[in-house]
Parts: C-alpha cells; structure tokens; sequence
C-alpha cells in the first residue's frame, strides 16, 4: 500500500521531468507535456482517493493563507530582477532557456503554458516536493531539491521552504493553492510584462 501511494505521489512529477528532458524547449512540446501529465494527476489523485480531499478538505482558512503565501512568493521570486542587482543575475541565476520560442508562440499555447504552470506542474510538484519527499528525505533535502531544480535557485530555496511550513502547519491543500496562485501571478505578470526570463 505505501509503494502503490509513493508511486502515485512521485509520477506526475517524474513524468514531466522525463518528458521536459525528452522532448524539445518549444511551446508545442510543452503543450503535450501539460495535456500527459494533467491526465496522469487526474488518475494519480483518483488513486490516492485525494478527489474526495480536495472536495471537502479545503478550508477557508486554508485557501485564504494559500492565496496570501502565494502572493507574496510571486512578489519575492520577481523583485530581485525588478532592480539592476549584478550579483543576484550573475549567481543566483543558472541559465534562462526557451523563453525566445515562448514569446514567440500563439495564443492558444500561451494560454496552454499558463494553465500547465498554474495547476499542473504546481499540483504534480507539491505532491512530490512537498507530500512524499518532505516526508522521506526531511524539510532541508526537499528545499535544496526544489532551489536546484529552479534556475533561479535563491528564490527557489525561499518558495520551497515557504510552501514546505505551509504544507507542515495547514496541510497540502493550503501549499498547492499557494504554488498555484504564485504560478498564476507568475504566469500573468510575465504576460502583461514582456519579461520571458521568467518563463
């Protein structure tokens, strides 16, 4: 039973890294990674009967706190680069991939790259980062995980550690909201903006 449950928490989030290191850095093939991996958590949280969960385990408390965390990690991830800070760009920052082919794309794909960042990828990573690897390897592996899986890794290391005591102290329902509104306002800004680096 615990092996049939760590395979469900683990492969969203495995599949996505898979298919992100399988296939091109385009908007197209995000597209297709955002439609695998929604299916696979679709089927992931039918299997770890988290439907009913989600259906009445969300408090309001709970939402609220997930929506003001998530706010305030957008802000934190975005204002280092709102100011001409040398040093945070120069070792803070490993490389800014495929962000040319993401302005350049249309509007369904963008719209598709929005919801896959919102509500897939932060779902498919709360349930690893933040329900199975919290669990089994400790609060610091998982935030030095989650800072050097980001290119930008300082911010990283605060959302990780941020959504890691909100996960601890008002449950995984409150995390995913906050990664989910913190990938939506991301997501917004980087539209409104013109600031591809961020995507």
């Amino acid at each position: 039973m615990v092996a049939a449950r760590t395979v469900w928490l683990v492969a969203p989030y495995a599949l996505w890294m898979a298919l992100m290191t399988a296939l091109p850095s385009s908007a197209w093939a995000y597209a297709v990674r955002t439609a695998v991996v929604a299916a696979l958590l679709v089927v992931a949280l039918w299997r770890l009967r988290a439907l009913e969960w989600l259906r009445n385990g969300f408090r309001r408390a709970d939402i609220a706190h997930g929506v003001a965390v998530g706010l305030a990690v957008f802000v934190v991830w975005i204002l280092p680069e709102q100011f001409d800070w040398p040093a945070y760009r120069a070792f803070c920052i490993v490389g800014e991939g495929g962000t040319a082919a993401v302005a350049e794309s249309d509007a369904t794909l963008l719209a598709t790259r929005l919801v896959g960042s919102a509500f897939v990828i932060s779902v498919a990573e709360e349930l690893f980062f933040r329900k199975w690897l919290l669990g089994f390897a400790g609060f610091w592996w998982m935030v030095a995980l989650f800072a050097v899986e980001h290119d930008r890794w300082l911010v990283g290391a605060v959302a990780g550690a941020v959504y890691g005591l909100l996960a601890l102290r008002r449950g995984l329902g409150s995390a995913i909201v906050a990664h989910a509104v913190t990938n939506l306002a991301l997501g917004l800004w980087v539209l409104k903006s013109g600031q591809w680096q961020f995507w």
